[in-house]
């Protein structure tokens, strides 16, 4: 084991050889940088490593044992111990260098973003007796984990050796012939050659950006949107024009106004099970999104949500599938409906933008894991995610109905609300003279937790809006939530003056 010793020891200062390394190894061990159990190099070699007299390593060691630091075992060597000092000895005094006067325009806007944020979702993680809205992840209780092990295993038993190895960054073919194949269930025509894979939707975010915007930029945005698209095409310098939403999407009206002042690079939107408010966009809006998008020569970045995560009547074909001009970028992803940890998503785009994309991850990552692509590959081959997607559908529109139907029971009036039709989530909106700031903390003392609107406002608006999603809450909770929601929106109510801020742990705006 190589141990990081100074070997520039100060042989001509104030302190003996054996102490500086007797000191080293505290600072070491104090920091958990060696962890108890660890075994210390053997006295001759680390002597030999360090240029010094084996002695003076054997004093260092015994200095070590004698402080409680160390224990010696004959014949076995010297280990650092189970339980040792806690008071950590003074660290090196060298100036270190201060990163702030050294970053970039956007890291400082990331810095920004989640400065910002921070206050946005404090709160968010369940603690103890917290029933949390927070979250717009799947139900991790819901995973097929010891189906997709077994895949998994098999994955590395038969193809292990060329999966480990460095791979194309197009993808694994054969998990691209089939998106192509589940695609077409949404009314979506790609060939394998117009999909690449890519780490989850969030890198198709950044592989755009890099490839088509350019700081000063404009964006045209709908709102509320979802954040983390935002700090990316903010972290790129460019400026975002929101969009409000009308009739279930973006209002194409005002879209249709906007570009006859500005002439934004891009459009982002959600036509389907649209986050925060879990709407969808109608399927003559979005003909005469497509329409407007192509008279003013308007990509369009379009964030797909798995389609067979909907509640009721299906949804119409995305933006995409009627694209004739290729002006529209797809973006998909299996975080929603299997894992989030996977990473494992897909960019849909004309054969000649899906070259530059791939140049573009190229240099960002070479490659997404060709493991992990060809073991959901072989899951979907087995049709095992269309049974995970019959089961989940089932218990997310289980927890839906409970939401909406507690949400009628039990607000107070005034208090508003999206009926949503697809996705984790709706969004509420409370009556004027109320604030999401001055509730979150009165909720939380009454154990109950949501995502205040303000992360899905592009333009520092939402004060009065929140999210509530009810994809990772146990459906025998959601009653008590709403209850516990609902008793503070009336104290609020009663008493609007008390707006004291707590302060909680962050999660990911998802």
């Amino acid at each position: 084991m190589k141990i990081p010793l100074d070997r520039s020891a100060d042989r001509n200062g104030r302190l003996p050889l054996a102490r500086q390394i007797q000191l080293h190894f505290e600072r070491l061990i104090s920091q958990r940088l060696l962890a108890p159990g660890v075994k210390l190099p053997a006295t001759r070699e680390l002597a030999l490593e360090l240029g010094v007299n084996r002695t003076t390593v054997a004093q260092a060691y015994e200095d070590l044992v004698a402080g409680g630091w160390a224990r010696a075992h004959v014949g076995q060597g010297t280990f650092v111990a189970d339980a040792a000092p806690t008071a950590p000895p003074a660290a090196p005094t060298a100036p270190r260098l201060e990163w702030t006067g050294f970053l970039s325009k956007a890291a400082q806007i990331v810095a920004a973003d989640a400065r910002r944020r921070e206050a946005w979702s404090q709160s968010a993680r369940p603690g103890p007796g917290i029933i949390s809205f927070a979250g717009g992840v799947p139900d991790s209780a819901l995973f097929p984990t010891d189906a997709f092990r077994r895949v998994l295993n098999r994955v590395i038993r038969e193809e292990g050796r060329e999966l480990l190895q460095y791979y194309p960054s197009s993808g694994y073919p054969p998990l691209r012939q089939y998106l192509s194949s589940y695609l077409l269930r949404f009314g979506l025509e790609a060939r394998p050659e117009d999909i690449l894979i890519v780490n989850g939707t969030q890198q198709g975010f950044d592989l755009v950006a890099r490839t088509l915007l350019d700081p000063g930029d404009f964006v045209a945005i709908e709102q509320p949107s979802y954040p983390r698209a935002m700090q990316v095409f903010r972290a790129f310098g460019a400026q975002l024009l929101p969009v409000p939403m009308a009739g279930g999407g973006l209002s194409v009206d005002h879209l249709e106004r906007l570009l006859e002042r500005q002439a934004p690079k891009l459009l982002y939107c959600q036509p389907s099970a649209h986050n925060p408010t879990g709407l969808t966009m109608p399927a003559a809006a979005r003909r005469r999104l497509l329409d407007v998008a192509a008279r003013h020569r308007l990509p369009i970045v379009e964030d797909g949500f798995d389609g067979t995560l909907f509640y009721g009547e299906r949804p119409p074909a995305p933006l995409k599938a009627a694209d004739a001009s290729g002006q529209v970028i797809y973006l998909g992803t299996f975080s929603k409906i299997l894992f989030p940890g996977l990473r494992l998503g897909w960019i849909v785009a004309s054969q000649e933008l899906i070259e530059r994309l791939d140049m573009a991850k190229q240099l960002a990552d070479i490659h997404t894991s060709p493991l992990i692509q060809a073991a959901v590959y072989h899951f979907c081959r087995q049709r095992l995610l269309d049974r995970h997607q019959a089961r989940v559908l089932r218990e997310y529109a289980r927890r839906r109905g409970a939401l909406l139907a507690a949400l009628g029971r039990r607000m107070p009036d005034g208090v508003r609300w999206t009926e949503t039709q697809g996705g984790f989530s709706l969004l509420v909106e409370l009556p004027e003279g109320m604030e999401t700031a001055a509730l979150l903390p009165r909720a939380v003392e009454r154990g109950v937790a949501f995502t205040p609107g303000n992360a899905f406002f592009a333009d520092g608006g939402g004060e009065r809006a929140l999210r509530l999603s009810f994809s990772a809450v146990p459906f025998s909770q959601i009653e008590e939530g709403v209850r516990r929601l609902a008793d503070s929106v009336r104290e609020l109510g009663r008493h609007p003056e008390r707006s004291a801020r707590v302060r909680g742990p962050a999660v990911p705006l998802v």
